[in-house]
């Protein structure tokens, strides 16, 4: 595995994500499976990065420099439910514009990336082979990352 810093070219954050190597990255970068996080861009590059080089073997090697407190970097419980909220509000405000399709979802997809459908917002539900297949044959298609419930099991 080799892990990557990179970014996105609509807002430039910086990510770093893990691959089985550079051409599984380069494969994946080309089929447009790689989006940033934190705004969907789909034009992710890799971004400058320090190398690790080894010390020669007949070198003494420095004692690594004193790690940061475990916790330094841990968010807030309210930071955390603060995030968590924002997400649920964004996606109760896309969810309106889009149509349900239920399970029907990785059928509807396909058939839209190949023009045997109009192209529209959608969502629905994809078991996890499905959404692998989905994802193998290109097509742009993510979790909700809040759930929901379903329009026809709700009361």
């Amino acid at each position: 595995m080799i892990v990557f810093d990179l970014s996105c070219a609509i807002g430039e954050h910086r990510f770093e994500a893990w691959f089985a190597s550079s051409d599984s990255f380069a494969d994946q970068q080309a089929r447009g499976l790689i989006a940033c996080p934190i705004c969907g861009d789909a034009d992710v590059r890799k971004a400058a990065m320090a190398p690790r080089v080894g010390a020669k073997s007949n070198q003494a090697v420095a004692a690594p420099a004193a790690a940061p407190p475990a916790n330094a970097a841990e968010p807030t419980p309210e930071l955390v439910r603060k995030v968590l909220a924002e997400i649920a509000a964004k996606q109760a405000e896309m969810l309106p514009q889009s149509r349900w399709v239920g399970r029907d979802f990785a059928d509807a997809a396909r058939a839209m990336h190949e023009g045997r459908a109009a192209e529209d917002l959608i969502h629905g539900q994809a078991s996890p082979d499905e959404a692998q297949a989905l994802r193998d044959d290109g097509i742009a298609a993510m979790p909700l990352l809040v759930p929901i419930i379903p329009p026809d099991a709700v009361n």
